[in-house]
């Protein structure tokens, strides 16, 4: 005993040395996760971390867990907890099994291994897990909460903490105005981050402040206020009409998918392997099959198909629902751009022909481009998917490609699937050929998806220093009239004719198809209100006072310019909105401007890197082949880790071949100088959301 006791201390040491030589590497790998390091460069970190969990264990006895501190020691460990030491560590035995089981299926997934091979596995781990309930009278849990923090680290946060209160009593502590001895309060209404400066911190200022996204407590899911539903439903209710006139008809198919259903398509699911979330229980009761939350609908619709598709005669079939899908992102979620759970619309049509299929993914191609270059004042670039990235189990997919100039990043922004006859051979979707007696003839398909991505896009592009910037055609309002003036010296009679003057032409804007907003609030001064509607994006702000009154005009102020216009008051109804349509002309074009001066073509592989790290889009010739793609993005990473995750250090991968092809020089090589075939297409590389 006397040596046990002796012993505790130099081993308590040995564990909290190697406990922070845990967190520390536990760190680093995280740090290059963020940063879009690949599994070949993770491999020796995520090594070295592994071998030190094993010292861990092989010291202490134990699995090592976030959070853990330094013990006593073992002796006095099993002490404490009134177990013995025998129960313990089998109990601590079972658990490693379990933590390796779970490490081994989570390797099967992303090496894709068959879906048969990855549940027996799991069969195997349910049974761990059992024993261990059965042996400890529990459930087990998995290590989880944040890596321990050294005392030095603590510390240093407190005093971060203290520093940020003390700057935003600050902010918000009395100032006096010498010239009128008066005391006003300060308040940051506003953005505290610039656009140009920290791009991450600004876009969360942008959509939080100006009420568009709240914060949920479930990782990477968020809550979509109505000032960005009404945006949604905008752009829902011009699709929805454009989609209805081709014949599409709106349903709806269960959000659940059995594993029947999943594992019948197992190429086109790989791709959502990783992301497919699971229900596995029912209360307190294990599910006899887990339960998959759609991640896609193919796998949901196309078994009814199969059904409803029996002659020519039910051909062509035309289905879209508006619905959720859940894809359990493990990337750095970003709202609207990457998350977890998202709203979007997904078309699937079934055709006899594979022409008319094909047209028809061309024609819902240009309705996403009109969402975005109509509606959202945003340019795209419409194109085809290289082999590399298109739509898995697909025969070709479309695409139209925004450009967040800031970040020099692009984002896809909606896609328009040929699917052929893979999924109809795959769930049995066919007819009687007509022109071959007693021979099955299976359907060409489609699919095409547009997500409530469009408005983080949108907020990206045209956001400024002082917060949303909206266009006329998506704003939830596009005016708002502040009545100013207002004073104690002011009569009574005079307030109300101005206020009721302010209303009048409210009722003649909304007459004629504009979205207003009186902003008569007593409360809050004219000031304030012109800082709150810059900040939600509001595009045109009419003031009017006592004077304006007399003149017959307002003060008409537009968002996106800060420009002033003296407006007459007769005949405002068509003046303002001329005025809008100006506007989100001007918004256009601007961003066309500069989505363009960042677009270059290029021939010499030297001049890749260095503008791709000017944030640039670079259109390169290109030979279509995979491997190159790969090489493509490999030698143009950089290997410093960036400060926003992804962003400079990933490489370029293809965006697009883009329709519109310039003429390729006779024997054109491709851009990279270790490829050496010829060049098949002009192709749009970058980096990418």
């Amino acid at each position: 005993a006397a040596a046990a006791a002796a012993a505790a201390p130099a081993a308590s040491g040995s564990e909290a040395s190697l406990l922070d030589a845990i967190a520390k590497q536990g760190e680093l790998v995280r740090t290059k996760k963020a940063g879009g390091a690949g599994k070949a460069d993770l491999k020796p970190d995520v090594d070295r971390l592994l071998a030190l969990k094993a010292d861990f264990k092989k010291l202490t006895g134990k699995d090592w867990k976030a959070g853990m501190a330094a013990s006593a020691g073992p002796a006095a460990a099993a002490v404490s907890t009134g177990h013995s030491t025998d129960s313990s560590s089998e109990a601590d035995a079972l658990s490693t099994k379990i933590t390796e089981q779970g490490n081994k299926i989570r390797q099967m997934k992303s090496e894709k291994a068959s879906k048969d091979d990855i549940m027996r596995e799991v069969g195997i781990l349910n049974t761990f897990k059992a024993d261990f309930k059965k042996m400890t009278g529990l459930d087990w849990q998995p290590a989880g909460g944040a890596a321990p923090r050294s005392a030095d680290k603590k510390k240093e946060e407190k005093k971060k903490e203290e520093k940020k209160k003390e700057e935003k009593k600050e902010k918000t502590k009395p100032v006096v105005k010498a010239e009128a001895g008066e005391m006003k309060k300060q308040t940051r209404l506003g953005l505290e981050a610039m656009k140009e400066e920290d791009f991450s911190e600004w876009y969360t200022q942008v959509i939080t402040k100006s009420e568009m996204i709240e914060y949920y407590d479930v990782s990477g899911c968020y809550i979509i206020r109505p000032w960005a539903y009404s945006i949604w439903e905008r752009i829902k209710d011009f699709f929805d009409g454009e989609i209805k006139k081709l014949g599409v008809e709106n349903c709806y198919f269960p959000i659940f998918v059995s594993h029947a259903a999943l594992e019948r398509e197992k190429t086109h699911i790989a791709d959502f392997a990783p992301e497919v979330a699971w229900v596995t229980k029912s209360g307190e009761s294990d599910l006899a099959e887990p339960i998959a939350i759609r991640p896609t609908s193919e796998t949901v619709m196309y078994p009814a198909y199969a059904k409803w598709i029996q002659s020519h005669r039910d051909l062509p079939l035309k289905m879209n629902q508006w619905n959720n899908v859940v894809r359990w992102e493990f990337k750095h979620p970003q709202p609207f751009l990457r998350t977890r759970e998202f709203l979007w619309q997904e078309g699937h049509t079934a055709w006899s022909n594979s022409k008319d299929a094909q047209e028809e993914v061309l024609t819902v191609l240009d309705f996403y481009a009109q969402v975005y270059e109509d509606l959202m004042a945003v340019p795209v670039v419409r194109g085809r998917k290289t082999e590399k990235e298109k739509f898995a189990g697909g025969d070709f997919t479309t695409t139209v490609e925004a450009f967040i100039a800031t970040s020099g990043r692009a984002i896809q922004g909606a896609t328009s699937h040929h699917l052929g006859q893979n999924f109809s051979k795959m769930f049995d979707i066919s007819i009687e050929d007509p022109t071959k007696a007693s021979e099955k003839l299976y359907v060409w398909q489609n699919s095409w998806g547009l997500t409530t991505r469009t408005i983080g896009v949108m907020t990206m592009v045209h956001g400024d220093n002082q917060g949303l910037v909206l266009p006329p055609r998506l704003a939830c309002l596009q005016v708002v009239i502040v009545p100013c003036g207002i004073t104690a010296k002011l009569s009574e009679s005079a307030t109300l004719s101005l206020v009721q003057s302010c209303h009048d032409l409210g009722r003649e804007l909304a007459s004629v198809g504009v979205r207003i907003r009186v902003d008569d609030r007593d409360k809050y001064s004219p000031g304030w209100k012109f800082n709150h509607w810059e900040l939600k994006g509001v595009p045109l702000r009419i003031e009017i006072g006592p004077r304006d009154l007399e003149k017959k005009q307002v003060i008409a102020v537009t968002r996106h310019r800060g420009e002033k216009h003296t407006l007459a008051r007769e005949g405002i109804a068509k003046t303002v909105s001329d005025l809008l349509e100006g506007i989100q002309s001007a918004m256009y074009k601007k961003a066309l401007t500069e989505r363009d001066s960042h677009l270059k073509k290029i021939t010499d592989w030297k001049d890749f890197s260095r503008l791709l790290d000017d944030k640039n889009l670079l259109l390169v010739p290109y030979c279509g082949r995979e491997p190159c793609e790969d090489l493509i993005k490999k030698d143009s990473s950089r290997a410093e880790i960036a400060a926003e995750p992804g962003a400079p250090a990933m490489g370029a991968k293809s965006l697009c071949i883009p329709f519109d092809q310039p003429q390729l020089a006779d024997g054109q090589i491709c851009i990279h100088p270790a490829c050496g075939h010829k060049a098949k297409h002009w192709t749009l590389f970058g980096r990418s959301y």
